[in-house]
């Protein structure tokens, strides 16, 4: 193997991968990343995988020789960071001679000889063909989501995600896609968050569909072979059609990686495929891969009370500003602060008191408010959370007793976002 690229791609494309680097490897290959080099289409790919979750990348090069070497993740990535950003970097991979203990030749082991502008490095590795194969699906159905609803979808709930191994199906976001909507939950025991948005690339898929019945070009397409055991994107959309609606539990830790992905690029579409315990991730130049999360998601619309008895609504930033500054206090011991609505003043009172360290109390004026004047507990980290997210400049309450869920909604807009909260039970 042989070829030039510049320090910047090969940097930027270690640190995507080397997120899904095992961090205490069942095997020694795992610890490494999958350096391969395609001189027909002057291409490297780099790919993590510790057998659960697996990122692909691909970035241009001036390949003069195709190979492959896994090479080791934290030490290759070490020595091209401290790199000079505008140095071109020349890798070749050669084989270097072994000795066994006697100082006779006992075989061949890998290595992969970096050469910058101020030195070159020689790291050693492992044949290509130790590296496991990325699970990817072999349905040849794609499903193709909007990558703006999948950002949004992930930045409003996967905070509410548990982090409790013990609870295995609530450390994922469960994800149902249909033809006519995404909709994203998930909840630690504590709270709820779901969003529901429309899948607005299966409208205009039944629009393309219909051309590509008129048209014999795209006939031919439907024909080509597939590459890389995905379907042309012509097939992929006439699937996709025909694909049922289904619902997935996917690890938190997997959705934070192709969060991180999705913010770094602004394609309008990201393709889903699933099947056998398995999701894949594909969008132009990067592939994630995911194993599911086994189990029963809980039917998390039934948590929802039907009817309240109270509800008030008050600004999102004057509430989340006062709730920042009276964590100050709560966060000295147990994270609880305690909201007081005083219906007939209009103002919704946010109090945390910490004996022998002191209090603290803020006021925001209600918007509106119905029902009786009540006193109700949280605590603060979750509401900050929520609040945070929530997508409208003002944010309705939803409540009955002290002791049951309090549900937050954006007032006005048409995002549909639920976050729902349980209290805490505070003497008084």
């Amino acid at each position: 193997m042989k070829l030039t690229c510049s320090q910047a791609a090969l940097n930027s494309n270690l640190q995507c991968v080397s997120r899904a680097v095992a961090s205490r490897p069942t095997h020694p290959v795992l610890a490494n990343v999958l350096l391969q080099a395609d001189e027909g289409i002057g291409k490297v790919t780099l790919t993590g995988f510790d057998l659960s979750l697996g990122i692909r990348t691909t970035f241009a090069a001036a390949v003069e020789q195709s190979g492959a070497i896994t090479l080791p993740s934290r030490l290759l990535g070490d020595i091209v960071s401290r790199l000079a950003a505008d140095s071109p970097l020349s890798l070749q991979s050669p084989t270097i001679p072994t000795s066994d203990s006697s100082g006779d030749e006992a075989g061949t082991s890998l290595s992969l000889q970096l050469t910058a502008r101020t030195g070159a490095y020689t790291v050693r590795g492992m044949p290509a063909e130790d590296f496991p194969e990325l699970p990817m699906d072999q349905s040849h159905r794609a499903i193709p989501l909007p990558a703006q609803s999948l950002r949004d979808g992930l930045a409003r709930t996967l905070f509410a995600a548990s982090s409790d191994e013990a609870k295995q199906i609530l450390t994922g976001v469960h994800l149902v896609v249909s033809s006519d909507h995404l909709e994203f939950a998930a909840t630690d025991g504590h709270r709820l968050a779901v969003l529901t948005q429309p899948n607005v690339n299966n409208v205009a898929m039944d629009h393309a569909e219909e051309a590509m019945e008129e048209d014999e070009e795209a006939t031919d397409t439907l024909a080509a072979p597939e590459e890389n055991g995905i379907a042309p994107a012509a097939d992929r959309s006439s699937l996709a059609q025909r694909e049922e609606s289904f619902a997935v539990t996917i690890p938190a830790r997997s959705l934070r990686e192709l969060e991180h992905l999705l913010a770094a690029r602004s394609e309008e579409t990201v393709d889903l495929y699933h099947g056998q315990g398995q999701v894949v991730f594909l969008r132009a130049d990067q592939v994630v891969t995911s194993r599911t999360l086994d189990g029963v998601y809980p039917k998390y619309n039934q948590l929802v009370p039907e009817t309240f008895s109270r509800s008030f609504t008050v600004d999102r930033v004057l509430l989340l500003t006062a709730l920042e500054r009276v964590a100050v206090l709560a966060d000295q011991q147990n994270s609880v602060v305690k909201l007081s609505v005083a219906m007939a003043e209009r103002q919704l009172r946010v109090c945390a008191e910490v004996q022998d360290v002191g209090r603290g109390n803020e006021s925001v004026p209600l918007v509106v408010g119905e029902g009786g004047d009540i006193d109700v507990a949280f605590n603060v980290r979750y509401l900050l959370d929520g609040l945070k997210v929530l997508p409208a400049p003002e944010v309705t309450f939803q409540l009955n007793e002290p002791v049951n869920p309090v549900v937050l909604r954006p007032q006005g807009g048409d995002v549909r976002f639920t976050y729902l909260v349980m209290p805490v039970q505070i003497r008084t």
